[in-house]
């Protein structure tokens, strides 16, 4: 007889929400984790960078205050109140995440490193279970490129930039995906100097109209961008060497390229665990190709054809896959078409679906559908025009939208619900919306669809003889 029904190794997002809902259901549950309760998105993550990024628009919002006739002194930026303020929130928070919370539900919490054994067992410094089901959230930490002379130089990642003692004097940043992009846009918000160095361009995966504009709104903040810059070397200082021979010196160096699963300390071949260069190889429904017993979620899940998604939101929605598959036995299958994805910097970058790249690529006959923020009413009223509604589109149906606004993130659901319930693009042109608010602008671009329809020469015709009736 297994010890517990399901034994989940990692206290992140997606590991909690699974043990949540198993140990309320009255599941034997066992949860295991090495580090911090929370894990990467609470202490190193989502959240720190938001309270850090909050900071960071708020003084740029003093200094931006002089558009409405408000003049105020240059912000003074006391960085150890920052980093209490960082910190603070992550406290306040931490109670969801606790040890203490999960016991309360139900579960064992184990404190300690997990391996697999055999297919069904698991040792956890020296103490053998077994279970029914292993739930594998063990995440993923920040990958760390080849480069000649690095391994030789102190550099920050995601888990060490929030512990910094002082503000950087001159950031250095290797890699323009959403990390690197928001700890720009919080640190250059915060007075520090900052350069993006790329080796193609910012934000590669994200629509290339939208990334015009946040990358813009970076520049109008004093961060320098290198794109299509590919380091050969680094030295103390520290000094990005370029493969062009220049060099760029700095006081710090934050590598954010990408991410890479905690596979190494599972022993995941003992297990019969097959894995991959992205993590745990699973099915569709996240259930191990080589072991049935075995689940994986979050970071660390690469379904089969699909491949990792690394947001906080995916391994909520792995959570309740596996729940339906592991303890009710449902037929449940991950669908991406409608995950949303969002980058937090001024003006935030959020989009959902296909691009317009990969619509077309899908081949699909779209059409574009756009409506500017210049063209927004309350952007005007607020002096913050910056950004820009976009819609893919093919046979009236939403395949995608992206939307470079200040929060984006908060616009974005409509139009995931959009597209998750396949909802009619003339049902989302007639919702009537609040004025003035900046909804409005997806609601125009929407409505654009029909607007050649509407004032066409047959249109034209059929007012002209109805005006004729009585």
């Amino acid at each position: 007889m297994p010890e517990f029904d399901l034994a989940v190794i990692g206290a992140g997002a997606s590991g909690l929400s699974v043990t949540a809902v198993a140990a309320q259901l009255g599941c034997r549950v066992a949860l295991i984790e090495r580090d911090r309760m929370g894990g990467d998105c609470l202490n190193f993550g989502c959240v720190p960078s938001k309270a850090l990024l909050a900071a960071s628009h708020a003084a740029q919002a003093a200094r931006a205050a002089v558009r409405f006739g408000v003049r105020v002194a240059e912000p003074e930026v006391d960085w150890d109140e920052v980093q209490a303020h960082v910190h603070g929130v992550i406290a306040a928070i931490a109670p969801t995440d606790s040890e203490a919370r999960f016991r309360a539900l139900g579960a064992t919490v184990l404190r300690g490193e997990a391996r697999f054994v055999d297919p069904a067992s698991l040792t956890v410094d020296g103490r053998r279970l077994t279970a029914r089901r292993i739930v594998i959230a063990a995440g993923s930490t920040a990958a760390v490129p080849p480069i000649p002379g690095l391994d030789r130089v102190p550099f920050l990642t995601n888990t060490t930039v929030f512990d910094l003692k002082e503000r950087p004097d001159h950031l250095l940043i290797l890699g323009g995906g959403p990390i690197g992009l928001e700890l720009a846009d919080a640190l250059a918000g915060l007075g520090a100097r900052v350069t993006i160095v790329e080796a193609a361009t910012i934000a590669g995966k994200e629509d290339p109209e939208l990334v015009a504009g946040l990358r813009d709104g970076l520049a109008a903040r004093g961060v320098t961008l290198l794109e299509n810059a590919k380091v050969a070397s680094v030295v103390p200082g520290p000094t990005l060497i370029l493969a062009d021979g220049s060099r760029i010196a700095g006081s710090h160096l934050l590598i954010a390229v990408g991410r890479q699963p905690n596979l190494a300390s599972l022993d995941p071949a003992a297990g019969n665990v097959r894995t991959t260069r992205a993590g745990i190889a699973t099915d569709r429904g996240l259930r191990s190709l080589t072991n049935r017993r075995v689940y994986a979620v979050g970071d660390i899940a690469d379904p089969q054809g699909v491949g990792p998604r690394a947001f906080t939101h995916v391994g909520t929605y792995h959570a309740g896959i596996v729940i339906r598959r592991a303890l009710f036995r449902l037929p449940a299958r991950i669908d991406y078409a409608a995950l949303p994805r969002v980058t937090y910097t001024r003006p935030e970058l959020a989009q959902v679906g296909m691009t317009e790249a990969e619509a077309r690529a899908a081949g699909h006959r779209v059409a574009i559908l756009r409506w500017p923020l210049a063209d927004n009413d309350r952007a005007a009223a607020e002096r913050d025009a910056a950004g820009l509604v976009k819609l893919v589109v093919a046979r009236g149906r939403l395949l995608g939208a992206g939307i470079l606004a200040p929060n984006a993130g908060e616009m974005i659901g409509l139009w995931a619900l959009a597209i998750a319930q396949r909802v009619k693009l003339s049902a989302l042109a007639s919702l009537i919306v609040p004025y003035p608010t900046r909804s409005e602008a997806g609601k125009r671009a929407a409505g654009n669809y029909f607007v050649p329809r509407l004032f066409a020469p047959r249109s034209k015709a059929l007012v002209r003889l109805l005006a004729w009736l009585p």
